[in-house]
């Protein structure tokens, strides 16, 4: 598996992730075991979670417990990467970016995790109510504890990455050293603002959804039932997100791509995006052993130039 610093920090991550969304929630501990143990022998470093994934009813915190309760001594051999900010309660008091709720989320995440330390901790969206130099404090403070190595962000828009960059060099604190967003062959947005901010300022890209949702798989077709179970098929908002006739006909075009140069769409789904020079690694979930080993496989041979000029071909413009 190939490793590649995040950004220009010191931190070295597998250039295949695992989201680890599904465990404990969307499937059973013995499954989130299976899902797991295959990604470390598989190579993968990176393991991404969040305090609020797997949430089934109102137990929140579930994903963090399972993977805590599965790594045990592999621990040290992984990147160890959770998101802090969304509502951990129905009422939505449990949330957001503030000292006082930052310092509460570490501990409740270090406990689920069962581990001293958190290798890359990331605000996982922007929270309005709080000033971004009290967060960056707070996550510089927890960094010179050592309780977190590294911090991030997710689902900031490009001019709040900037602001908080410019505030960190400003204060003297760490900062941002990545950013966490949507990319993907059918959502480009991060193209136009986010990506270049980035690079202005040294920061590594974590893509999540690089597959959008399984229609990068291949398995979805236009005109077509959805297949029983599938992601899709179950939630309606990424159904009329995903499924428009303008990506039907992108991924015509891209099957047409693939299959003149003896490609699956996952391959080049994911060589699409490693051939971004800011991406560090690209998260994708499983649900099953074999989904680990087709996300590792899919990325193993990088794209050539002429399979990166044939995808460009196709891609429409992304002029904002």
């Amino acid at each position: 598996m190939e490793q590649r610093h995040l950004g220009r920090s010191g931190l070295i991550v597998s250039a295949v992730g695992l989201g680890c969304n599904n465990l404990g929630g969307r499937i059973d501990l013995e499954d989130s075991r299976a899902v797991v143990h295959q990604a470390l022998d598989s190579g993968i470093t990176l393991f991404d979670v969040a305090d609020v994934y797997g949430r089934r009813e109102a137990h929140y915190g579930a994903s963090e417990e399972a993977l805590g309760a599965i790594l045990g001594p592999r621990r040290n051999d992984i990147v160890l990467a959770t998101k802090f900010g969304m509502p951990m309660d129905a009422e939505g008091r449990r949330q957001g970016a503030s000292r006082r709720y930052i310092r509460d989320a570490v501990e409740a995440s270090l406990r689920r995790l069962r581990t001293d330390r958190i290798d890359l901790y990331q605000v996982h969206t922007p929270d309005p109510a709080t000033p971004i130099e009290e967060t960056l404090r707070a996550l510089d403070d927890l960094i010179r504890d050592g309780k977190v190595l590294y911090a991030g962000c997710s689902n900031f828009p490009a001019w709040q990455v900037a602001d908080a960059q410019h505030v960190a060099r400003a204060a003297g604190l760490a900062g941002f050293i990545s950013c966490q967003d949507e990319l993907s062959l059918l959502a480009r947005g991060a193209e136009r603002a986010l990506i270049p901010a980035m690079r202005h300022f040294g920061l590594g890209l974590l893509p999540y959804f690089p597959l959008a949702s399984g229609v990068l798989t291949g398995k979805y077709r236009r005109d077509t039932p959805l297949p029983e179970g599938s992601r899709l098929g179950a939630w309606t908002y990424l159904r009329d997100r995903y499924l428009t006739d303008a990506n039907w006909t992108l991924l015509e075009g891209l099957a047409a791509v693939a299959d003149t140069h003896g490609r699956t769409l996952t391959e080049l789904a994911f060589g699409w995006l490693l051939a971004h020079d800011l991406v560090g690694s690209v998260i994708a979930g499983a649900t099953r052993p074999a989904q680990v080993l087709a996300n590792v496989a899919a990325a193993a041979r990088p794209l050539s130039t002429a399979e990166r000029d044939a995808i460009a071909a196709v891609l429409p413009s992304n002029a904002a």
